[in-house]
């Protein structure tokens, strides 16, 4: 039996359409980012966001976000979104997110500033029915394979 998972990680790289005219990522993209990250991190254990409102009726919707800009990522940096579950609710499910800067193509003195942590976040998502919109409990069968996968909370 393998041992579960603390994070899971999902790579992204920086394209022209994620910057800003200041040439860094404008900062709603760290969170399609994170959005990314947290798909993938349900697809990894088998559910997909369509399938789940197709076959199951639900949508998960976010329900807030607080996040923290630390330092600019670039065109073409080569980022890691690391996620992790903090808490896993009846009708919510609790991440904790961080960006990193895992490779850059750049040779600057803003480059050589920064390395490491970028930004970091907590998401709480809501478990919704996907026809009225109300929160509903997330189905035992997703609560069940999450915790078989992922170690929930600290």
């Amino acid at each position: 039996m393998s041992s579960k998972l603390t994070e899971f990680s999902w790579p992204v790289r920086v394209y022209y359409e994620d910057t800003d005219s200041g040439g860094v990522v404008y900062y709603a993209n760290y969170l399609k980012f994170m959005e990314r990250a947290r798909t993938e991190l349900l697809r990894s254990i088998g559910y997909q966001q369509d399938q789940l409102q197709q076959e199951l009726g639900i949508i998960f919707a976010v329900h807030s976000a607080n996040i923290q800009y630390k330092k600019p990522a670039r065109f073409n940096d080569e980022l890691n979104v690391v996620t992790s579950i903090s808490a896993l609710g009846k009708a919510s499910i609790r991440f904790k997110q961080s960006i990193y800067l895992e490779s850059t193509h750049h040779d600057d003195d803003l480059t050589r500033s920064i390395s490491g942590l970028l930004s970091e976040a907590e998401i709480k998502i809501a478990c919704l029915n996907a026809k009225k919109f109300t929160t509903q409990s997330i189905p035992a069968s997703i609560i069940k394979k999450i915790n078989q996968e992922f170690h929930c909370g600290s």
